[in-house]
């Protein structure tokens, strides 16, 4: 099997990015119309945050069977259909007439968003080997990243809008997931391996997916709607580890598990999901919080807070192609994971002292330190992760990290929330005004930021070094040189 010509992959990667960005966009920007959804829907406090839990419950606990699926059925149907299925929860949302019709409709729209996020992943590993891949990394942490950014900011713009309002941060997204779907039809070409005798793994994506989504609302309503130590807590743990604990008996039995026992307990791929966990904490909670600290406590509008973001976005657009370049041509990845965690510690260390009155330069470079973070671990721990595993079970492979990771994320960001929370709680109650609050208690929540981040260089500086093969199977790269040489004549 022979990797497609750089032009046949740029035609392809046009529609795969379109596909990630329209995706990762959808999470992000409701953030500043959710106040006024809620409002127009006559919604409760409650159903304020359902709005944001069914997308993230959908989203990552349909993550890890998409890719499975992926090394069972042809990848291109499987982008098509999550393209249609997240167009239909769009339109859905978009139309709701109450906040029940709502929060369904973003449930709908969470699975497509797993299902896109996680399978252009895992189509660009079927199309280009490893080392050629990262070059291209730079082109999905930079879409990620203007889509993760941007998304508030063009949320602000349509709800500001009086001819355009909170509807279409819905609707937004459905033209350009319709480009993207004629697109992939038009340019993605991927090879289809017939497998006979497929058998799915209900029982197991069953469990996982009760297990991941009691687990992600004992995080998003713990602290709020009750404490963290009640009896609710113990019975969503205790649900949790039984469900989890049964779904990983379920995998070591089934013919094609969801997740691939044998994957989990590589070394590459265990440490991988650790590094991940950190580079989607960082993403995540970079985005969120930085987002409400300007606007709080700096006293920003919503579109001014976006722009400030801007260094951390040229953090990871910079340090993304440059490190993917670099990889490439060297085939060496782990000088850059430990690199770029790193960095990712030292610039969560740096927000970890800001107060209402920091410079903004100051801020600025420490954002800039966590871009460059980003740029070059987000898609390099899922890089060595697919060098590690033959192209059969890439699909499983790379959705077990993306799951990870965006779990990870969603837990650090409920959790790092509702510090942030008490925090300013505590020092409204001291006495302190708002902005001297909001602006102490972000420090302190990314102080604890860095400490998750260092989770990422002790995972970098434990990978084996490898180098990144040419070839895309493992079969292929375990074949004689001179192989490469026979050419039939007719």
């Amino acid at each position: 099997m022979t990797a497609p010509a750089r032009r046949q992959v740029l035609q392809a990667l046009s529609g795969l990015l379109l596909a990630l960005f329209v995706s990762t966009l959808s999470s992000t920007v409701v953030a500043t119309a959710l106040p006024r959804m809620l409002h127009d829907l006559h919604g409760t406090p409650v159903q304020y945050a359902w709005v944001v839990t069914a997308t993230l419950l959908a989203a990552t606990a349909a993550t890890p069977i998409w890719g499975k699926l992926a090394d069972l059925y042809d990848k291109k149907t499987l982008l098509q259909i999550t393209a249609v299925v997240f167009i239909a929860g769009s339109i859905a949302a978009g139309l709701a007439q109450n906040t029940g019709q709502l929060i369904a409709a973003r449930a709908l729209q969470g699975a497509g968003v797993g299902g896109l996020q996680s399978l252009v992943q895992i189509a660009i590993a079927a199309m280009i080997p490893p080392r050629e891949r990262g070059r291209y990394a730079g082109y999905q942490s930079s879409v990620t990243a203007l889509s993760t950014i941007g998304g508030p900011l063009l949320g602000g713009f349509l709800v500001d809008t009086s001819w355009l309002g909170w509807r279409w941060c819905f609707f937004v997204g459905v033209p350009v997931a319709l480009v993207a779907l004629v697109l992939l039809q038009l340019t993605l070409r991927l090879p289809v391996v017939r497998r006979e005798n497929v058998r799915i793994d209900y029982w197991g994506a069953t469990l996982i997916t009760g297990g991941v989504s009691l687990l992600l609302i004992w995080v998003s309503f713990a602290g709020d709607a009750f404490g963290w130590a009640s009896w609710q807590t113990a019975v969503m743990v205790g649900g949790t580890l039984v469900l989890l604990g049964l779904a990983a008996w379920v995998e070591t039995r089934a013919a094609e598990p969801v997740v691939p026992p044998r994957i989990i307990r590589q070394r590459t791929t265990a440490l991988a999901i650790l590094g991940s966990l950190a580079a989607g904490t960082a993403l995540y909670g970079a985005a969120v919080f930085l987002s409400q600290y300007f606007q709080v406590s700096r006293a920003h509008t919503p579109t001014e807070a976006g722009l400030l973001t801007i260094p951390m976005m040229a953090g990871i657009l910079v340090s993304s192609v440059v490190a993917g370049r670099r990889i490439s041509r060297s085939g060496r990845v782990k000088p850059f994971l430990v690199t770029g965690a790193v960095s990712l510690t030292a610039g969560f260390a740096g927000l970890g002292l800001i107060h209402e009155r920091t410079p903004l330069v100051f801020i600025g470079v420490a954002m800039l330190l966590i871009g460059t973070g980003v740029g070059m671990t987000l898609q390099n721990f899922v890089l060595v992760v697919q060098n590690a595993v033959p192209l059969r079970d890439i699909g499983a492979a790379s959705a077990t990290v993306s799951f990870f990771r965006s779990l990870g994320g969603t837990i650090g960001v409920a959790v790092l929330g509702a510090v942030l929370a008490r925090q300013v709680a505590d020092r409204q109650a001291a006495g302190a005004p708002p902005p001297v609050a909001y602006g102490a208690a972000t420090g302190h929540i990314f102080a604890l930021s860095a400490g998750v981040a260092l989770l990422g260089v002790l995972a970098a500086v434990l990978l084996k070094p490898v180098s990144l093969r040419d070839s895309l199977d493992l079969d292929e790269a375990a074949a004689p040189r001179k192989e490469n040489h026979v050419v039939e004549r007719p």
